[in-house]
Formats: C-alpha cells, structure tokens, sequence
C-alpha cells in the first residue's frame, strides 16, 4: 500500500471540501427522529467504480440495550463507531489487521447503564473498550474532587448519546463518506459546550480522518480540555512492539513511570502484575504544526499511526498497560490538549484552554493502518524527518504530583 504523506493544509481542504454531498438524517432530537436499523451502499448512490456499505444497526441485551453501532465497510477495511458512545471508535480493520483492543468490558455499554461518579469518580471504565474515546470537553484527566462537584474521570463526552446524526456521501468521486453527531455538554448555569463530532473516509483507503469543532454556545467564557484515547492490543502490540514519535521532551506521569524511562519506546509481553505507566510528552512538528506517532510491531509488517497538529493538540500522553490479556493488554497513544492530571493541576499548570461565548475550537486527526513493512517504513522516515537532528531531552522527574 502507498502512503499518502499528507499537508495539515490539505487534510483541512479535503474536511472541509463543498462537493455536493447527499444527506441522510439518522438521529435528530428537535424533529422527533430516530430512524434505528438503516443501511445505504454504493449501489444506493449510483457511486461509479467504488464498492461500499454504511449500516446502522441497533444493538439488543445486556448493557448495550438500545446503544447502535455504525459500520463503514470498503473492499477490505472496516470502521465500527457509536453515536451512543460520544461518537467513539470501536474498531477498525484490514487486511487481518485490527486497530483496536481486548478489554473486559465486552460490550457497547448503553450510558444509561453507567455511574460516572461510582468507585469515587472512575465510572467511565465501566463503558471503556473503544480503539478512539474522546475524553472531555468540559474537563478531562483523572478524576478529582473539586470546587463543589466531582470530576469525573475523562469526563462526560464518550458517555453522552448524540442528539444529532448525520450520514453524507459525496456524490462526485472518491464518494467521501462523512458520519458526523452533535455532543451536548449542557448544564443550568454551568457548562454549554456543543461538539458536532464527525468521520471522513474515503471509499478504498485505509486511512480516516476525524474532524471535531466544539462551540462555546453559552454567554459565558468556559474551560476546555480534550484528549483522543487512541488505544491498540494485538496483533500490533506484542513483546518488542515499539513506539515512534518525534519527540521534544518526555517526563514520567508519576513515580511508578520512572522506572519505565529505560524502555519508553519498547513494550513487554502480556504480563501479570504490571500497573499502567504512563509518559507526558511534547513531540515536535513541521513548519506547519504539524506531526505524527506511530505504533509498530516488533517485525515492522504492522502498525497503527495518527497525524495531528500540535497547534491544536500540543501534548500527548503515552499510556503502557501491558497486562494480561484477560485483564486488558492496551497501549494509548494520546494527543490532547492537557495531559492525564486531574483539572485541577492542569489549571495551574496553564494548560487548560478556553472558549469565549460564541468561539469555537477545531481538532483534526488522520488515523491510518499500516498493513505492511512498506507502509510502515514510509511512516516512520516521515516521523524521522520531522525529527531530524533535533535531541530528546528526557526529564526523570514527573511534572506534577496527584
């Protein structure tokens, strides 16, 4: 496969393109609609050339009473995300290659069915099993008792149902498919953050981008934080996988991660009694902000990447939890604009943002499978020339204490 080595100026051409598009409403609150099980194909849409499905389907029993699944399917790649869900990303899949990973959690656990603030605010991990949760916007990081309230973990997105949804197809070539859903953050005299949160994929590729554009809606300046919690198990994570990133600076999150300085760019096997250890970095970028991580296996065949621009997202966080399988064997590849600290040091560590009455914020990222040694290799020169001669500095001490 060959790697399209992308300018942030034209991902941003091909999100923001004005080809006429054909609409499909799936999910809208304010007209009463709901439509539920729903499939449309390239046959559907006289797309020349291009073979393609887009389903929605609703799930039954258990925890994931009534949560619905959209599945995007071309010739052989797959994405699987949840408008229940915050618009999560369930999975995507190539070629014998799944982005994604094993957890405990086993289903697309319905919101209905989650506490947020239960075990003393980590409720969200109770939902958690998806390969792209956002984590935000109102606040993210680790859950905190503060100012009157609870911060819950990774805050309330990935655990809100959309009001809206939106299937568009472009109706000229490469036929774009666009999955977008609005999040409403909306609180009585507090929060009211909207999100449309939204998909492009290409017909073929095996490679989507996400477009998100959250909108201060109320009179008041608020607070803004989001991470993308890209996770990935096996078959990319394995003893010996390895993580490349151009990176500016890297600093244990805590105590327990200095250890793991040694090693941070290599990964252990499934093992029995590891605690996760997690890694604050800076990475550098382009001339335009511009910058991209990548996870390897060990033989350099498979891997998983994600492009994005540090003027939007600036740090990310490098999350090893390689326990057992049963338990949750996972890596994060993080970009965000705060790291994992609970709100309230990200607060004095000025890196909370935020948004006037009316000011929106975009984020654009391109996730892509990495299905062979070529591909691989093409994005890791890439990453390599974004670093260049430029030194790593490694920082022993953790930059904040919880």
């Amino acid at each position: 496969m060959k790697i399209k080595l992308l300018s942030f100026a034209v991902i941003l051409g091909m999100v923001s393109a004005s080809s006429v598009a054909q609409e499909f409403v799936l999910i809208d609150n304010e007209q009463g609609i709901n439509v539920g099980n729903w499939s449309i194909s390239d046959k559907d849409v006289q797309a020349k050339g291009k073979s393609f499905k887009v389903e929605n389907t609703v799930l039954k029993g258990g925890k994931q009473e009534g949560s619905q699944v959209i599945t995007i399917s071309s010739d052989n790649f797959s994405i699987n995300l949840s408008p229940t869900r915050g618009m999560g990303i369930l999975s995507a899949q190539g070629d014998g290659i799944r982005l994604g990973w094993d957890s405990p959690v086993n289903e697309v656990v319905n919101p209905a069915n989650i506490n947020l603030e239960s075990r003393g605010g980590i409720g969200w991990l109770d939902g958690f099993n998806e390969m792209m949760v956002r984590c935000g916007f109102e606040w993210t990081g680790h859950a905190v008792a503060a100012d009157g309230m609870m911060y819950t973990l990774h805050g309330r997105a990935g655990n809100t149902p959309v009001s809206k949804l939106i299937v568009e197809i472009d109706e000229q070539a490469p036929y774009t498919i666009t999955v977008k859903g609005l999040i409403k953050e909306n609180t009585f005299k507090n929060s009211h953050l909207e999100t449309w949160a939204g998909l492009s994929y290409v017909p073929g590729e095996q490679s989507f981008t996400v477009h998100d554009v959250v909108t201060n809606k109320g009179d008041y300046t608020r607070d803004y934080q989001i991470i993308y919690h890209s996770n990935y198990g096996q078959p990319i994570l394995q003893e010996g996988a390895k993580f490349v990133a151009p990176v500016k600076e890297i600093s244990p999150f805590n105590d327990y991660a200095k250890q793991g300085l040694k090693d941070w760019q290599t990964y252990l096997g499934p093992t029995k009694g590891f605690d996760e250890m997690v890694f604050n970095i800076y990475p550098y970028a382009d001339a335009q902000g511009q910058t991209q991580v990548m996870l390897a296996n060990k033989a350099g065949d498979k891997g998983a990447g994600i492009a994005f621009n540090v003027q939007e997202l600036p740090v990310l966080s490098l999350w090893k939890n390689t326990d057992t399988l049963k338990q949750g064997y996972v890596t994060g590849l993080e970009p965000g604009t705060s790291f994992a600290y609970p709100v309230t040091i990200e607060r004095e560590q000025k890196r909370v943002r935020q948004l006037a009455p009316g000011q929106s914020a975009t984020f654009t990222l391109v996730y892509s499978l990495l299905a062979n040694k070529q591909s691989v290799d093409a994005y890791q020169n890439h990453i390599k020339a974004i670093q260049g001669d430029r030194k790593t500095q490694v920082v022993n001490k953790p930059m904040a204490y919880e």
